[in-house]
């Protein structure tokens, strides 16, 4: 008898050597964002219910993200199994073939529930390359309790001029208190992002017609100067370190009377367990100025597969698993129905969800108005509210990033900072070959 136990113990441990040796792992590249660090963690469910698959995870802060995986898809380095991209990349790297289509999805994946701008700027010609995580547009958020302090009253749809107004009044640093919190990270999705739609709000674009740039332009100046000027003045101090992680963290602990940011900030601000403010936050529409083409942005954080990936199909299941309605419903049970990734699917803004997520309805007026394909109120010759979809705009826009960074702390006038970005944008243009 102890012969057969022998036996049996050590066919039994075979088993588990063997079973763990035909697992495939997937390496899955995300950024350190909240949604995404929920996702690893409910990632258990969903190796409980496909466990010949195994999941590592490689969390990075957004610009070192985007850099690591640009450089990677380039050069087909094959890291990676799974990508956290968003609609600048996806169709830039899909129409040369880096990505895999995501074709023949399962019947109840419900495709058509996706918001079609969404499907559209993670399509080329009608094929998809990726798909939503969660979407998102830009949102107003105030202290509902400070306004009401200082006798203010804010608009359903803000401009600028007035958010600079209340910001003055706001404005109480002996406190503890700073009138606006803006992004100032350098980074072309980071503080370019942001002030990329101040500026279409402004009137102002990157490149006119003929792609010449025209930071130049009065519009790019008027803009520039309210960015720098209000967050020197209104703004908390080491703004330049400050990306949209930095400023939300500021926020939720009390420090900020407004902030102009991503909608998907919502849920986080109005989750008592985060946020010491989540009872006097109002939410409103992204401010515009002179026009109110472009003033919201666009964007899905979405999972793609590289087509280096030796394990597509493992690698298709968990990103059609994570953009689901089941993954949605699985969020709601296990964090609550506030916590669920907005902006992908049209069956998420049900009166439930709307009822409980007071930031829900601006979010969905935000994104059904925004427009990628008329960004700005004068013609352009490209797609992209926050961002040119073109493949050179990654370096050009953190490059200029830089220099508005630089205006922050006072390394160089604005004007300095404005000229600096229409002559190496100029040059980066011409090296590239524009117009084409």
């Amino acid at each position: 008898m102890k012969a057969v136990a022998s036996i049996f113990l050590v066919c039994a441990g075979l088993s588990v050597v063997l079973a763990s040796q035909a697992a495939e792992t997937l390496t899955i590249a995300t950024v350190n964002n909240n949604d995404m660090i929920r996702m690893q963690r409910l990632s258990k469910t969903f190796e409980e219910q496909n466990p010949e698959i195994k999941l590592q995870w490689v969390v990075l802060e957004e610009n070192t993200l985007r850099q690591r995986l640009t450089t990677d898809i380039a050069t087909q380095g094959g890291q990676f199994d799974i990508l956290t991209i968003g609609t600048y990349e996806t169709p830039l790297w899909g129409v040369k073939g880096w990505l895999e289509t995501m074709k023949d999805l399962p019947a109840n994946y419900d495709l058509e529930d996706i918001f079609s701008s969404v499907r559209e700027g993670l399509s080329v010609n009608n094929t998809l390359y990726a798909l939503p995580f969660y979407g998102e547009s830009t949102i107003t958020y105030y202290r509902t309790d400070l306004f009401k302090q200082a006798g203010l009253t804010m608009p359903e749809r803000p401009t600028w001029t007035q958010l600079g107004e209340f910001a003055a009044k706001l404005h109480h640093p002996d406190k503890g208190q700073y009138g606006m919190c803006l992004r100032g990270k350098a980074g072309w999705g980071e503080n370019m992002a942001l002030l990329t739609t101040m500026a279409n709000a402004f009137g102002a674009r990157w490149f006119d017609e003929k792609w010449q740039p025209e930071f130049t332009s009065p519009e790019w100046t008027n803009v520039a100067n309210f960015y720098v000027d209000t967050l020197k003045k209104y703004g908390p101090p080491g703004v330049s370190s400050n990306g949209f992680n930095e400023t939300l963290a500021l926020f939720n602990s009390g420090k900020c009377a407004l902030w102009v940011d991503a909608s998907v900030a919502g849920s986080f601000i109005t989750d008592k367990t985060q946020s010491k403010v989540a009872d006097s936050t109002g939410f409103a529409a992204a401010p515009h100025e002179v026009t109110d083409k472009g003033s919201s942005w666009l964007y899905a954080w979405s999972l793609a597969i590289p087509s280096t990936s030796k394990h597509k199909d493992s690698a298709k299941r968990f990103v059609t698993w994570a953009t689901s309605k089941d993954y949605i419903q699985l969020v709601a049970e296990k964090d609550g129905i506030t916590h669920v990734p907005p902006g992908t699917r049209q069956s998420t803004y049900n009166e439930a969800y709307l009822q409980a997520a007071p930031f829900a309805r601006v979010t969905l007026q935000m994104m059904q108005s925004a427009n990628p394909r008329e960004p700005s109120a004068k013609p352009v010759p490209y797609v992209g509210i926050q961002y040119v979809t073109i493949p050179e705009f990654q370096s050009i826009g953190t490059s200029v990033g830089k220099l508005f960074s630089a205006a922050l702390t006072g390394q160089m006038s604005v004007q300095q900072a404005l000229k600096a970005a229409q002559q190496s944008t100029t040059r980066e243009m011409k090296r590239a070959g524009y117009p084409k």
